[in-house]
């Protein structure tokens, strides 16, 4: 299964801006800027990782764990309750 393609878009957009953002911190950090600013725009990366994240989530549980569980497939059922438990576990550490 793959991204819901409405939010593929969005989540494309929202990591190229990451990616200009991470370019700036790394100028940042060769500019010998105040460690306090850089540690600002490093909170702001993971910040908008995460929410990235939680569209990623939402899209596994709207599409590929509600159509395990319409599916009737026990055994894909499992599967995708214990991919998500591992992911959440991972994020957790």
């Amino acid at each position: 299964m793959t991204l819901i393609e409405d939010n593929k878009p969005k989540i494309l957009s929202r990591l190229r801006r990451i990616e200009g953002q991470v370019r700036g911190v790394a100028r940042m950090v060769e500019q010998d800027r105040y460690c306090i600013d850089i540690l600002t725009q490093t909170q702001a990366l993971r910040a908008a990782l995460a929410r990235i994240e939680a569209m990623l989530l939402r899209d596994h549980i709207d599409h590929c764990v509600r159509s395990a569980f319409s599916s009737g497939d026990v055994e894909d059922q499992g599967r995708k309750i214990d991919e998500l438990v591992e992911v959440l576990q991972r994020t957790a550490r």
